[in-house]
């Protein structure tokens, strides 16, 4: 059993060049690989160079309590490392009915102040973010794209941090992807569910980060091309959000040289409310198509 359980896993993983959407979440029997097997989910990729505009040297979060004061800055490194690791496991199929999958996703992405010995090279900053997420597969035509599936998650997302570096939201996410020849497109508003505000962590978080984002994909060959944009939708001087650019080119196997660009707020948690621009240089194993 565990030969046929690793053999799974092994081809869910490394039979990843160019999974269309449907074969990544199995929206038809053609592609089911059936429940309790370990897929991809979100991008997984190593970044051992990472620059930053503006470290996070002082967090500080937008709950008055005196418990969220720091005392005092570190002085972090311009560059650090960062890598993130994903997947999701099916557990239901076809519950009502002939309709919807019940998956379990787990993303986990950390920032590394590797090259900082005056400061033992600590963690600056890891989330962990839990989901459960039914899907539906559907098959409507919509401005010229495919609708090809749509659901509702529950996420939770924290830092495992003490105060007064806690920081932690849950959401209810809902989405939908759409297809057209290369391109894939998810779009996911959410609704932030409501913490108790003496204890709230990050209480303008939304106003930040963004009430929804939207996440579009381009194949073209070796490469791949995608894009992450949030907003919260006031389009005026409070306007704010968070944009992630990445470029992927396969060198060999299921190794890629990869490129990111991120700017605006929120690329993690403790930076909800630090703008920055950066960039990374690194490897993937693991795209969104």
């Amino acid at each position: 059993m565990t030969s046929v359980a690793g053999a799974q896993v092994s081809s869910a993983f490394n039979n990843n060049r160019q999974r269309s959407m449907a074969q990544r979440w199995e929206l038809d029997t053609l592609t089911s690989a059936g429940t309790f097997v370990f897929t991809p989910y979100k991008p997984i990729y190593i970044l051992p160079f990472r620059w930053s505009s503006q470290p996070n040297d002082r967090p500080y979060s937008g709950n008055p309590s005196e418990g969220y004061v720091i005392p005092e800055g570190q002085d972090f490194n311009n560059i650090e490392a960062k890598f993130q690791i994903s997947f999701k496991v099916k557990i239901l199929q076809t519950i009502f009915g002939r309709y919807g999958d019940l998956w379990v996703a787990y993303t986990q992405k950390s920032h590394w102040q590797v090259y900082t010995s005056s400061l033992s090279r600590p963690f600056r900053e890891t989330n962990y973010e839990p989901e459960v997420i039914l899907n539906f597969a559907t098959n409507l035509k919509m401005f010229g794209f495919t609708n090809r599936m749509t659901g509702v998650s529950f996420n939770h997302q924290s830092n495992g941090r003490p105060m007064p570096l806690s920081r932690s939201w849950n959401r209810i996410i809902f989405h939908a992807g759409f297809t057209k020849n290369n391109w894939q497109v998810y779009l996911r508003p959410w609704i932030r569910l409501p913490d108790d505000a003496k204890g709230d962590d990050n209480p303008d978080i939304v106003d930040r980060i963004g009430r929804g984002d939207v996440t579009v994909t381009y194949s073209m060959g070796r490469s791949d091309l995608s894009f992450i944009g949030s907003s919260n939708f006031s389009f005026n001087r409070h306007f704010s959000g968070y944009a992630e650019a990445a470029w992927s080119y396969r060198l060999f196997g299921n190794l890629k040289a990869y490129l990111q660009l991120t700017h605006g707020y929120g690329e993690t948690l403790i930076d909800y409310n630090n703008r920055q621009t950066t960039i990374g240089l690194g490897v993937s194993l693991i795209e969104w198509n």
